[in-house]
């Protein structure tokens, strides 16, 4: 893909990527874009862009934020609409040849986007309008953008010699290229897998909801009339979780945690390993001592120290809990008369049956309440009740999948706001896991654009004419991503550089762990957790134990988030590693130091640890889940003392200070502007029932 390639004005003409998309909201013409399209609108992308920062760059009148910083946030439109869609299709509806062209893409990007991040000439405009931003006539987002630039830009190595440029853009292109195998040695495991189930012998203990799953994506597969358990969490946890067939459950969790690590072309032991190599010598040529040190230093927890101490705190008492319910699971299935140690696939299977006797919670009974449709509701309930906003479906958006959903997005005034795509379902071309994207953000430099915002999930399809019923963990999932998609949705900026969720990591998950405490509210449920045959409401003593049941097996969920979160930050405070560099060995020696319990595996294993392999996003940083939780415990709190979890003042704040600001203030400065303070851990570890003297679910 060579970014000088002519591209011929038939061709053009014959791109959509090329046009400007003239459909409802300006939606890409999905329906017309082809793979074969993007390597030219690539190619031209790139030119129009090296043009603009060049013009901008050797511009001959004085540095101003006028004809420096704001003419880079409008520069490279064409760049940013086809990336935005490529980037939607690679992980949500990939093909052989979106594949290939994201191999090729990745380093060509990543040497586009440093040509520019370590111009001299550029970065002496934006250093100098830094030094002297004091005496600058500039508004606080004006001023907080252009800092965010001069940092973006050190942080890049500007500031460097052309020797270490060079050596930074090398490192780059490779990262890049690394990244991209990684993911898509993930998906190719994933995409291989399926456990065939054969006979009323292989289904034993399976709910119908499982079933109803298993036989959607067996015929998905082409194999009508059976039922198959693919690698997507939503498919094998809800089978680790009522299996009667220990056999089974031990081949499908074995797959699922070898995913990346399974030797062969797709395993990723040796790019784990260059990659920690790369972005150790990165850190260093930039002046840390650290890839951890360096991430961790743009951040609210600005240390290691202060990561550590965050998860060391909580991960000692969500040790002890996971030990004791461990000793439970172990008497348990005793009493059951079986004489094996509980193993890693043993433990959802036996936590159900546990959950059942102490809370008197059954997954399958509680699962024909939640139904997705009235789940989607609640959310968009939610977000009126607390924003205003109204949800109208549209049948007339271009998608990229049949089973997209569109919704125009408007406030109460009627007042468009954007537009929400829900793509809900597992599907082979679709990477694992739950995200948001966008395809356009909002900003305003270039008028009132309203934001086209994504919501990304892999729930279990049920067959055709058979509803799709939700775990409450699925619930939960679509609450927090929607979350996220209301950060992009509510976004209120002028720049694009800080609009929706362009924010510090460790601050971004707050909107989205926040929202999934709505889920949780008896005021909620009541409403929407109704059965999907008969419409009536939960009963309401089966509600109450199912809230109560809320903190049942967070032992073992915590030491399974904290576990990855802290082999992460210890893999990148590495000071120097190799090719040589032995991720197993690791992995092993790291859980060891913790006391990580034999029955419990990380919620990641580095393999298939795309958080921070496939990308650098949560590199030394998948610790600000947790972080983002002291903040939206003590946040929703705010509502609880107000005594209305729709309290119109509180959900003011909310939305000026969180979900409107984007990336406008420090961190610190919005939550203290919303809650007077900054929070403690004291509720999270009281939300997820590890505080001293929390007795056990």
């Amino acid at each position: 893909m060579d970014q000088q390639t002519e591209v011929s004005a038939a061709e053009a003409a014959d791109n959509p990527l090329l046009e400007e998309w003239v459909g409802p909201f300006g939606v890409p013409a999905f329906d017309r874009i082809r793979p074969d399209h993007f390597s030219e609108a690539f190619a031209r992308a790139f030119t129009a862009h090296t043009a603009e920062v060049a013009s901008i760059a050797g511009n001959t009148a004085a540095p101003s934020f006028a004809n420096t910083v704001a003419a880079l946030e409008a520069s490279g439109e064409a760049l940013t609409r086809t990336s935005d869609v490529f980037n939607l299709l690679a992980g949500a509806h990939t093909n052989d040849a979106i594949l290939a062209i994201e191999r090729e893409l990745a380093p060509l990007k990543a040497k586009h986007w440093d040509a520019i991040l370590m111009d001299a000439a550029l970065f002496g405009r934006i250093d100098g309008l830094h030094q002297m931003r004091e005496r600058l006539a500039l508004s606080a987002e004006e001023r907080r953008v252009l800092e965010r630039y001069h940092l973006r830009f050190v942080r890049a190595g500007a500031a460097l010699d052309a020797a270490t440029k060079a050596r930074l853009a090398d490192i780059n292109a490779r990262l890049a290229t690394l990244g991209t195998i990684f993911s898509q040695n993930v998906l190719a495991d994933e995409q291989a897998y399926a456990l065939l189930l054969d006979g009323e012998e292989d289904l034993a203990g399976l709910p119908d909801f499982v079933r109803a799953a298993a036989r959607g994506a067996a015929e998905e597969r082409g194999h009508a009339g059976k039922h198959v358990i693919t690698l997507s969490r939503s498919s094998v946890e809800p089978f680790l979780q009522f299996s009667a067939r220990r056999d089974l459950r031990e081949r499908v969790f074995r797959a699922w945690i070898a995913r990346g690590a399974g030797g062969g072309a797709t395993d990723n032991k040796a790019i784990i390993a260059e990659i920690i190599t790369l972005r150790t010598e990165r850190a260093r040529l930039l002046g840390y001592e650290s890839f951890a040190q360096y991430r961790l230093d743009d951040s609210m927890a600005k240390t290691s120290e202060a990561v550590r101490s965050l998860l060391d705190q909580v991960w000692a008492p969500a040790l002890r809990r996971a030990l004791a319910d461990r000793d439970a699971l172990q008497a348990l299935l005793q009493t059951e008369g079986k004489n094996f140690t509980l193993a890693p696939w043993d433990w959802r299977y036996y936590a159900e049956k546990l959950r059942k006797l102490r809370c008197d919670v059954d997954e399958a009974a509680i699962k024909p309440y939640l139904e997705l449709g009235q789940i989607i509701e609640a959310a968009f309930y939610a977000a009126n009740r607390l924003f205003g906003l109204i949800f109208e479906p549209r049948h007339d958006v271009p998608i990229w999948h049949a089973d997209v959903r569109v919704w125009e997005v408007r406030d109460q005034t009627g007042r468009h706001r954007g537009v929400f795509f829900g793509d809900y379902f597992a599907r082979a071309s679709k990477h694992s896991a739950a995200w948001m994207t966008t395809l356009r953000d909002q900003e305003k430099l270039r008028g009132d654009i309203r934001p086209l915002v994504v919501n990304v999930m892999n729930f279990s399809k049920a067959s055709a004419g058979e509803p799709t019923l939700l775990s409450f963990e699925d619930a939960r999932t679509l609450f927090h991503e929607f979350g996220h998609a209301l950060h992009g949705l509510l976004s209120d900026v002028t720049y694009p550089l800080i609009a929706g969720t362009s924010v510090l990591r460790d601050w971004s998950e707050l909107p989205s762990q926040l929202y999934e405490h709505w889920l949780e509210r008896p005021e909620i449920l009541r409403r929407f957790a109704r059965h999907y045959r008969t419409s009536e409401p939960i009963p309401e003593d089966q509600l109450r134990r199912l809230i109560a049941a809320r903190t049942f097996n967070q032992g073992q969920a915590t030491v399974e988030y904290v576990a990855s979160a802290l082999v992460d930050l210890e893999l990148h405070l590495q000071p120097a590693t190799d090719a040589a560099f032995d991720i197993g060995g690791f992995e092993e020696a790291a859980l060891a130091r913790i006391g990580m319990p034999a029955e419990i595996v990380m919620r990641h294993r580095p393999g298939h640890f795309q958080h921070i392999f496939a990308g650098s996003g949560y590199a030394a940083g998948y610790y600000s889940y947790l972080w983002s939780e002291v903040l939206d415990s003590d946040a929703f709190a705010a509502f609880e003392e107000a005594g209305d979890i729709f309290d119109p003042d509180t959900a003011k704040k909310l939305h000026d200070y969180v979900y409107a600001a984007g990336g406008s203030r420090d961190p610190a400065e919005l939550y203290t502007a919303f809650r007077g303070r900054l929070p403690t851990p004291d509720k999270l570890l009281k939300r997820r029932g590890l505080a001293d003297g929390s007795a056990p679910a």
